[in-house]
């Protein structure tokens, strides 16, 4: 019976490993609803994809390691109890050599981690790191608030090119709630603030998540790789409306984008009074 308690307390991680092993192709792994699939749809997100497999890799390593240590010592502790077995029990108050080794090593591990994932941090947190292309300016101001996403874009020019976005309001700015635009293949930049509580601005599929603190303007970058509808949530427990804080960020050509800013002026600019009278519709004169 006592190895059948041992068989019984080593299948779970057994289980565990073979669970995970198959996540992947069940659909339990990176968020698939994207264009991209699980794959991460930018590419610092694919950098933060390989930091998170080499993580994985040796936490497997040591898992796997300590349970068939776990196994062992199991196994060899069932043994030394059966019947007819004359083997002397022995006492130890540790081992110093033992103790260096699994201090040691734990702290070389993370220290490696850390050093190698340095410029990954860089790039996506320190501003004088982010790619040229956002030197150009932010293309929206994006403000959380309970429980919605108020982004406000700054208006088009003479030549039907974006203006640049100011600090402040502009009265040829244009707002949209919960629906983010961007140009796909060309890194981008918002500048995120929250009008509340504290919220995270969360992009799953590109891998991009950044807290809204109240009081801060925060610029966050990011860059599609696919052309398609995105997924952005609030990942910050913000109030009982939290679950439905809930938009999308659409990614899409160049062409299109700005097609999108001309039908968001020309929306927000409507005043309800047609351009052009109705055809048949009476014309009053000036003598009227």
């Amino acid at each position: 019976m006592k190895r059948f308690w041992c068989l019984f307390f080593m299948i779970w991680p057994v289980l565990a490993l073979y669970v995970c092993w198959i996540a992947p192709s069940m659909g339990w792994w990176f968020p698939f609803t994207g264009p991209t699939g699980m794959k991460a749809a930018s590419p610092l997100g694919e950098r933060i994809d390989d930091l998170f497999y080499m993580i994985l890799y040796i936490t497997t390593a040591t898992f796997v390691g300590t349970q068939i240590a776990l196994g062992y010592v199991l196994f060899k502790g069932a043994a030394a109890t059966d019947e007819g077995n004359t083997e002397k029990a022995w006492y130890s108050h540790g081992s110093h050599n033992l103790e260096v080794i699994w201090t040691i090593v734990p702290a070389c591990v993370l220290l490696f981690i850390a050093l190698y994932q340095m410029d990954v941090w860089a790039q996506y947190r320190v501003k004088d790191s982010f790619p040229s292309e956002t030197k150009q300016g932010a293309i929206a101001e994006v403000t959380a608030r309970q429980f919605e996403w108020r982004i406000r874009y700054p208006g088009l020019g003479p030549d039907g090119k974006p203006l640049p976005l100011m600090p402040e309001p502009q009265p040829t700015d244009l707002y949209t709630v919960n629906d983010l635009h961007a140009v796909v293949g060309k890194a981008v930049m918002i500048i995120l603030e929250t009008q509340d509580v504290q919220h995270s601005f969360f992009l799953p599929e590109l891998r991009v998540k950044q807290d809204a603190v109240p009081g801060l303007d925060i610029p966050v970058w990011f860059k599609a790789s696919k052309s398609g509808d995105y997924t952005l949530l609030c990942a910050e427990l913000c109030g009982w409306g939290h679950y439905k804080m809930k938009a999308r960020m659409v990614a899409e050509t160049e062409d299109k984008y700005l097609e999108f800013l001309q039908n968001l002026t020309k929306s927000q600019n409507y005043d309800g009074v047609p351009e052009t009278p109705a055809e048949g519709a009476p014309v009053a004169s000036a003598a009227e």
